[in-house]
């Protein structure tokens, strides 16, 4: 996985969606080109405090699912310094439950991180950096994607919340594209996702055909490179090659 992604419903949404409850105050915002550090909404489980520390209580309150903020970047509560979060936007499927950075979170800190789509670049043969055709991976019918993620918290007197997303070996035509993607979580394992009782790693494979048969690889214009971009128009159909332009068919996206 590129490092960006669109997430842009709001928190009534997210909440009605995911049937949890609005942790945001207020601070949500549309983004078409999420970003290593940037705000993104996160549905987690919580137990009514910002930072699920223990509590005083003789009977901790049950725990409820929140979406909440986090910036995209996990930074492990031992890190001394939170740009270490820069390196932790992504997490490896087949390493999570051994890692010193994610496996204290993957095994009692899981999350759901709502998307509308991601993001991959398809290059010329032999470039290594920039240029190429931007894709958007994004359902037909305009559902909810829900990549499998981690939380966890870092720093005090004011504490914040830091994510990741998972990722797992691509597969089907996602391989022609790039040889990662995030893990997508059906609607039907995100409650056993975000349950710490449960045991995450039965829930590592990737979905089904058919739920990924769902997603199309749709060509978009090349202002999505830039970060400093957000909007509608980075994830509208553009012909291939183009950059940017009007909309043309859904082809198979191009290949080295």
């Amino acid at each position: 996985m590129c490092g960006r992604y669109a997430t842009t419903r709001s928190a009534a949404d997210l909440s009605a969606l995911f049937e949890a409850l609005d942790d945001t105050g207020g601070s949500l915002a549309a983004d078409y080109n999420a970003a290593p550090t940037d705000p993104v909404p996160i549905v987690r489980l919580s137990r009514g405090d910002r930072t699920d520390q223990p509590q005083p209580a003789a009977e901790p309150a049950a725990a409820r699912r929140v979406v909440s903020v986090a910036r995209w970047g996990l930074v492990p509560p031992w890190a001394a310094d939170p740009r270490i979060g820069t390196r932790m936007i992504n997490a490896r499927s087949e390493t999570v439950a051994s890692s010193r950075a994610f496996a204290p979170s993957f095994a009692r800190r899981r999350c759901l991180v709502p998307a509308d789509g991601w993001y991959e670049w398809v290059r010329p043969a032999g470039a290594r950096r920039g240029g190429g055709q931007p894709y958007f991976m994004t359902p037909v019918d305009g559902r909810v994607l829900a990549f499998a993620g981690l939380w966890s918290v870092w720093g005090r007197p004011d504490p914040m919340i830091t994510s990741s997303v998972i990722t797992t070996a691509a597969v089907g035509p996602f391989a022609e594209v790039h040889d990662r993607m995030p893990l997508l979580l059906p609607e039907d394992r995100w409650a056993e996702w975000l349950d710490p009782e449960v045991d995450g790693t039965a829930l590592l494979a990737a979905p089904d055909d058919n739920y990924l048969d769902h997603i199309e690889i749709r060509p978009v214009g090349t202002a999505v490179g830039n970060v400093r971009n957000n909007g509608a128009e980075l994830v509208r159909r553009v012909a291939p090659g183009s950059g940017s332009g009007p909309a043309g068919p859904a082809p198979h996206p191009e290949l080295f």
